[in-house]
């Protein structure tokens, strides 16, 4: 069994506030402090079959062009999703599987790049607009029962198993892979960062956050009594984990580096980029109309985040 992280960008951040200020208020925490983030999905290749964790944005999504005002930033481009997949020597003939996190655009993005291989997707977000068009998803039911303490799974393969993480979306989803005694789960967004696990923090974003919190109490117990680890999608400890095949200790968090962004660079195109989801708002798609002239209660028209969540592009 070999998982590897698909790299494709960096040196992004996470506000305190977005990170953690779901349940709280964001206004509760500090907008100056800004956790490391970046974006990389997973690859679980087990000699037999390759599968995927997500797909990426979708190629040609603009770069975002943060201020100090941006509560979250994904980061500048490394590559495209697909380079980053050739980088690491696979080709979309070569890949079998693919299991969905959730719909947002920086987990779906490039699904039409792979039209030979099997996407699962929980049943409950398959009618999503991200996903319109796509024949080979295969709907996951949730039919094998209970997988330690998450009440709901579908084993995909062996020591592959797929479990119903609603909150972040209705549909979302989590993969745990057994390995060499240990457990490593590659999750979206169940945070943001890993500081969030540690203080048991919730994001701002979520659709449902009864369950969110559900879920995130169910995987911090899950890592209490399981070796686990903990790959997330949006910052560099994801891929940093899972090199060091670190066992997450809620009790004795790592040393938190900081993100210091230089914000100098102010040229914009004018087209503005959810900083949650992907979905990028172009002025020439929408009669001229520039972004700052939408009206305060704007919201994405796929997340439903609010204005604030853009970043300038």
């Amino acid at each position: 069994m070999d998982i590897k992280a698909v790299k494709f960008r960096e040196n992004g951040f996470y506000g305190q506030p977005f990170a953690f200020g779901g349940e709280e208020g964001a206004e509760k925490f500090d907008p100056n402090i800004r956790y490391r983030g970046s974006l990389q999905n997973y690859l679980i290749d087990t000699g037999d079959e390759v599968i995927l964790v997500d797909t990426g944005l979708p190629a040609g999504t603009p770069e975002e062009k943060p201020d100090e005002t941006s509560p979250a930033y994904t980061g500048r481009d490394i590559c495209s999703y697909m380079e980053a997949l050739s980088k690491l020597g696979y080709t979309p003939d070569s890949v079998t599987k693919i299991l969905l996190t959730h719909k947002h655009a920086d987990h779906s993005g490039e699904l039409r790049s792979f039209p030979n291989a099997k996407i699962y997707v929980n049943a409950d977000e398959i009618t999503a607009d991200e996903l319109a068009g796509i024949d080979n998803i295969v709907p996951v039911h949730f039919t094998d029962g209970a997988y330690y303490n998450f009440p709901e799974s579908q084993k995909i393969t062996e020591k592959v198993t797929f479990i119903k993480a609603k909150g972040h979306t209705n549909g979302n989803s989590i993969v745990i892979v057994e390995d060499g005694g240990l457990f490593y789960m590659l999750h979206g967004d169940i945070t943001y960062v890993d500081e969030a696990l540690y203080e048991n923090k919730l994001s701002v974003v979520f659709e449902d956050k009864a369950a969110a919190r559900e879920t995130l109490d169910r995987v911090r117990e899950f890592i209490r009594n399981h070796p686990t680890v903990y790959c997330g999608t949006h910052t560099p400890q994801g891929y940093e984990n899972l090199e060091a095949k670190r066992v997450m200790d809620l009790d004795n968090p790592v040393e938190t580096v900081f993100e210091e962004y230089d914000f100098s660079d102010n040229e914009s195109s004018g087209k503005y980029v959810c900083s949650v989801c992907g979905y990028v708002y172009d002025p020439a798609e929408h009669d001229g109309v520039a972004f700052s002239d939408l009206p305060d209660d704007f919201v994405c028209p796929r997340c439903k985040q609010p204005k604030a969540k853009f970043n300038r592009a």
